[in-house]
């Protein structure tokens, strides 16, 4: 009875009308939440708390027939989308309209428009592979903050008598070679310091060859490149690929026959 009851389920899930059910659930959700910051007549307020509690019994319902469907239960919950599908579900549950916690019940509520990457997969192999790239990303920003100090440094011993407001101390110093790193007028800081220092062109050049090109660049090859490992490991689940275990086993036999010649 319960097999039959799961095989079901299973099917449901996979069904794309039902897929497509969910995913047109969280956008009314997400513009329901868009128009709740307008100033609406009270009826429509009346009608979006009517279908907020619609939102959540069908969340609820959706997430349940996941925990159901799935063979593993004790591993259900090991899936970090799963975690947080269950969090927002559970805390949208929470009656809070007239409570203290109001306000925090709104926000967290806001959160169900993520539910559209926890369901799409290709939403999911984005953020899977933002996630993976932060730990190579974290030298390069490390790299990119020496750079900022150094040069935050040099432009407020050389350019705090001409703009205090803009190379005053080390910190106002990078906080303008932000500006400039992303072009926000970069030209007028410049200018203004080629009137004392006409060669200081130099230093707003190298400051942004280092940071907008090569940086950049590098930023976008790490993530480049992880993008495409977790694209190639989803593709290798989705096709239930298994590890080559004769492949393996050859090579380790390799490995202990260079060993023991090495000896």
């Amino acid at each position: 009875m319960y097999e039959n009851v799961q095989a079901r389920l299973k099917a449901l899930i996979k069904n794309r009308v039902f897929e497509v059910l969910v995913i047109t659930v969280i956008i009314i959700s997400a513009l329901e939440i868009g128009a709740k910051t307008y100033d609406l007549p009270p009826l429509v307020y009346q009608l979006f708390s009517v279908l907020d509690i619609a939102i959540t019994l069908f969340f609820l319902f959706e997430i349940s027939v996941r925990y159901i469907a799935h063979d593993d239960k004790r591993n259900f919950f090991k899936n970090g989308w799963n975690v947080f599908d269950t969090l927002v579900v559970v805390v949208s549950l929470i009656p809070i309209q007239d409570s203290e916690m109001a306000l925090l019940g709104r926000l967290i509520r806001i959160f169900r428009v993520l539910r559209m990457v926890s369901f799409v997969p290709e939403l999911r192999v984005l953020i899977s592979s933002l996630l993976r790239a932060l730990p190579p990303l974290s030298y390069v920003v490390l790299l990119m903050f020496i750079i900022f100090y150094i040069y935050g440094a040099v432009g407020s011993y050389l350019f705090a008598e001409i703009n205090p407001d803009l190379w005053g101390d080390i910190a106002v110093a990078m906080l303008t070679l932000f500006r400039v790193m992303t072009f926000e007028d970069w030209t007028d800081v410049m200018y203004e310091t080629m009137a004392v220092y006409a060669s200081s062109w130099v230093f707003y050049l190298s400051f942004i060859f280092f940071t907008a090109f090569a940086f950049l660049n590098m930023v976008i090859g790490i993530v480049v490149r992880v993008m495409e490992d977790e694209h190639e490991k989803a593709t290798r689940e989705e096709q239930g690929e298994q590890p080559d275990l004769a492949t393996l086993q050859a090579e380790i036999r390799e490995l202990k026959a260079l060993v023991a010649e090495k000896k």
